[in-house]
């Protein structure tokens, strides 16, 4: 995408809207490509084995950077920042982004996913940093099936002391991210679910998405939510949750007997898209507008070519405003197109 810098000075609406009038109120920023899993569904070893080339740190934003761009984004009406990967604990430093984010006026909630595996250790920091909550991926609770699901890369009993960790130094409410598989990891799904109910974690089960290219996915391996959700309630009688707010992913059931609640993210059977909010930037600076697109916007380009806020605004806005993504809710007639990697660009 070639602009001028003429391009950009022209006056944009503060808050701008798309193509279907949906408004930009979540950022999901990738600080890093890297991740010491190999989940099939999302970074399988054979496609990203050791030789395979990662982006460098000078191709990366640096932190300054990270930081002006997500105040201009702020500007435009996000209310929302998560730090996502490939996994953001891998990132030096850390800490030090998320105290320049926590600093930005506007924001309401800043978040960060994580595998979990390095989290005991950074928990304390991140709070005081002023971190506002964590969500973990955890696919099962049964070792084997963790190993198969996390390309064998890490333990079990890592990422749970890291949950616990998150609980203690207060980043909650803590969410789990569930991937659901079928024929994999669907039969351990009740022990998770009884596992955290009423400990204050939230479990959300995650429908097997065609994000990227890589990861052989097909339809059949999918588990619908409606599925899974008759199979729980056949255990634990639930009750439909009101959305937190338009544009909430996740459709919310809480327990009859007040032993917390479960969330479906459902993009494949049920897509969400006309109530969608999410730009998301990725750790060298290109902007997504969408989770399945192909090609991002580079604005690590017009940051390091002099840009000012204002043109880096405008071009910001001017992309949001032609946006006109509906992947979900056009699968069988895009599923062939060419599609980002989600360690790329996060969940």
């Amino acid at each position: 995408m070639e602009h001028t810098l003429t391009d950009f000075r022209r006056k944009q609406p503060a808050e701008p809207r798309d193509q279907r009038a949906r408004p930009l109120r979540d950022l999901r920023i990738s600080v890093m490509d890297r991740c010491n899993f190999r989940c099939p569904y999302c970074m399988p070893a054979e496609v990203f084995h050791e030789r395979f080339r990662f982006l460098r740190s000078p191709e990366r934003l640096d932190f300054e950077e990270i930081a002006r761009l997500a105040r201009l984004f702020v500007d435009l009406g996000v209310r929302k920042l998560r730090i996502t990967g490939g996994e953001p604990l891998l990132r030096p430093a850390l800490t030090d982004l998320v105290a320049d984010l926590a600093t930005i006026e506007g924001v309401d909630d800043l978040a960060l996913t994580t595998n979990g595996v390095l989290l005991e250790q950074h928990a304390v920091a991140l709070k005081a940093a002023g971190l506002s909550r964590i969500t973990v991926s955890l696919d099962s609770l049964d070792p084997q099936v963790f190993a198969q699901m996390s390309g064998g890369r890490a333990s079990l009993d890592r990422v749970l002391a890291g949950i616990d960790a998150a609980r203690e130094a207060g980043l909650s409410p803590i969410k789990l991210n569930v991937v659901v598989q079928r024929g994999v990891n669907e039969h351990t799904l009740l022990d998770l679910v009884e596992h955290f109910r009423g400990t204050g974690v939230v479990v959300r089960f995650i429908e097997f998405m065609d994000v990227g290219t890589s990861n052989a996915w097909r339809l059949e391996d999918v588990v619908p939510s409606a599925e899974l959700l008759e199979r729980i309630s056949e255990r634990w009688p639930m009750s439909p949750v009101d959305a937190d707010y338009r544009g909430e992913v996740a459709t919310r059931w809480r327990f009859d007997d007040d032993g917390g609640e479960l969330g479906f993210i459902s993009s494949v059977t049920q897509p969400f898209c006309g109530d969608c909010s999410r730009g998301r930037l990725s750790s060298d600076g290109r902007f997504f507008t969408c989770l399945f697109a192909a090609d991002g916007a580079d604005l690590r380009q017009l940051l390091r070519g002099g840009v000012d806020d204002a043109g880096l605004r405008e071009a910001i806005a001017q992309i949001w405003q032609g946006r006109s993504d509906r992947y979900s809710e056009l699968r069988a007639q895009a599923a062939e197109q060419a599609r980002v990697e989600m360690f790329y660009i996060g969940g």
